[in-house]
This record gives C-alpha cells, sequence and structure tokens, in this order.
C-alpha cells in the first residue's frame, strides 16, 4: 500500500493528520486523524501516531474485500 499525506494543519490545538491511502488494486481510502500538539514532537512523530490510530480501520477497509468478486454456489452454500 501506498501512504499520502492529504492534509496536514492544527486545529483546535490538535495536528489533523489526512491520509490518502492506495493498495495494490488500485482503491483509495481517505482517513484523518487528530493527534495533541506536542512541541518536542517531529512531523513524522505526528505522521506516525496518526497513521498507528487509523490501522484498525485500514484493516476493515481491506477485510471487506476479501470476498468480493468470488462465486457464490447456493446449491452448496459455499464458494467455487
Amino acid at each position: 500500500m501506498k501512504y499520502e499525506i492529504k492534509n496536514f494543519e492544527n486545529q483546535d490545538n490538535q495536528k489533523l493528520v489526512g491520509f490518502k491511502i492506495i493498495d495494490d488494486q488500485g482503491r483509495l481510502f481517505y482517513i484523518d486523524k487528530r493527534v495533541g500538539i506536542d512541541t518536542n514532537k517531529a512531523v513524522e512523530d505526528y505522521i506516525s501516531e496518526a497513521l498507528a490510530m487509523c490501522q484498525d480501520e485500514i484493516q476493515e477497509w481491506q477485510d471487506m474485500f476479501n470476498i468480493v468478486g468470488k462465486q457464490w454456489n447456493p446449491n452448496t452454500n459455499s464458494f467455487e
């Protein structure tokens, strides 16, 4: 997957970090997370922290494609 930063800004005393994620099939997923502002944090720290907060939602997005495109046989109640 590719992770592109779509926004990085201060909002309400928090850093808003937005990602545009492109999976290997070219599907897109957009997500934003807010991270507390800390003067000791580098840009990379904000991005890493925000990405860590996104992992469950990214995984849910990818999981929804697990059976898309598979053939279903209603007679055997199973995938072919």
